[in-house]
């Protein structure tokens, strides 16, 4: 189930865009600006992300722009009341991978929307087994010893990370770009807090160790 951001001013349209998206059978994350977009940044990485590009307090091409210079590579469609040639280039050079212009067709949205995530998301396996753990990268479910484990969706993307990498050496560096799409040098503290989090839940007990930390190094399961 794909998590998609929206960030859109209008209460009464973004209501509308979540209703039509949760219909679809994704996973919605709204907000009339850009400061709980940045919060859940820290935690979660979306699939994709909706976008207006007048939004208080910044323009959505420019907050866009910025993420991508950080280096989140989160797909990007513009929906917009800003029309002209130059605008719509505007929004492309800064990082939109698509651009739906104001007003627009609701059918015609979902349509970009699946075929963003088509293109953006490879076809994953129905299920991965690792030791007692059972995978399914499609419903985002994890189940040890047949019972269900409840994880966030990055706490689940983390995990899945590891198994799929078995027996290798994650750095930190390399967690964050696969998990949070972001390089980002300074948020090693990030990894290791989220990885904490992770073992609490599948090893309560500390009995498994299925997630073993290499000092100086990162994490690897085996």
């Amino acid at each position: 189930m794909a998590l998609i951001a929206i960030i859109e001013d209008e209460q009464d349209l973004l209501d509308l865009l979540e209703y039509h998206l949760q219909k679809e059978g994704y996973e919605t994350f709204a907000a009339i600006s850009v400061k709980p977009i940045e919060k859940l940044l820290e935690e979660e990485t979306p699939d994709l992300m909706i976008v207006d590009r007048n939004l208080p307090g910044v323009e959505g091409s420019e907050f866009v722009q910025q993420l991508r210079s950080e280096g989140y590579n989160i797909p990007v469609i513009f929906l917009t009341a800003k029309v002209s040639d130059t605008e719509i280039e505007e929004g492309f050079l800064r990082g939109g991978d698509d651009y739906v212009t104001k007003p627009f067709n609701v059918k015609e949205l979902m349509h970009r929307v699946r075929a963003i995530l088509r293109r953006s998301k490879p076809e994953e396996s129905s299920e991965i087994i690792y030791r007692d753990i059972t995978i399914k990268p499609k419903s985002y479910e994890v189940f040890i010893d047949d019972k269900k484990i409840d994880l966030t969706r990055l706490e689940f993307k983390l995990l899945l990370e590891l198994v799929t990498h078995k027996n290798m050496v994650l750095s930190r560096d390399q967690l964050l770009e696969k998990v949070w799409g972001d390089d980002g040098d300074y948020q090693d503290r990030t990894v290791n807090v989220a990885v904490n989090r992770l073992k609490e839940k599948i090893d309560p007990d500390k009995s498994k160790n299925y997630i073993k930390s290499i000092r100086g190094v990162g994490y690897q399961v085996c």
